[in-house]
């Protein structure tokens, strides 16, 4: 009998933490969903306002957008790094094509990497130091007319608070 009554109260244990993990996902999309950034290219064509996450860690950086099914056109995820550095990324697990923007100190567009290939080991590299890179939808580039040179800007930015 005993072993029975365990057993029920390890199942009304199991089932509570159950029903909050749920919740804690919920929480989690929510959290995640408040905090996107806001982020703007300045283009000959006009500004593009999107909403990007923010990979600040390494862990996050190393995660990025790997497994992700879709982005919306308005998506995306911003890298930074501070100070500067030569960037180089690979789309190993991504399996959408992305287009990485490369981002100087400044702001400015150094390089733009369009329609990578999902899951190529192939490593895409700033060519110079970047204070940031923005990964969009592949094709979003050449879609709304975003060119080397024009202007990125965000809240903090190009480098970000940890």
């Amino acid at each position: 009998m005993t072993s029975k009554c365990l057993l029920a109260a390890l199942g009304a244990v199991m089932l509570v933490a159950g029903c909050g993990t749920a919740s804690n996902a919920v929480s989690a999309a929510s959290a995640e969903e408040q905090a996107l950034l806001p982020l703007s290219v300045k283009t000959a064509k006009g500004v593009h306002n999107f909403r990007v996450e923010v990979a600040r860690t390494s862990e996050e950086q190393a995660q990025g957008l790997m497994y992700r099914t879709s982005l919306p056109d308005d998506g995306g995820m911003l890298f930074p790094f501070s100070p500067p550095r030569p960037a180089s990324f690979w789309m190993k697990n991504t399996l959408i094509p992305l287009d990485m923007i490369f981002i100087r100190a400044d702001g400015s567009i150094a390089r733009i990497a369009e329609e990578t290939v999902p899951q190529s080991l192939e490593g895409v590299s700033s060519g110079e130091p970047v204070a940031a890179v923005l990964e969009i939808a592949g094709g979003r580039s050449a879609a709304l007319g975003i060119a080397e040179g024009d202007h990125v800007s965000w809240k903090g930015g190009p480098s970000l608070p940890e």
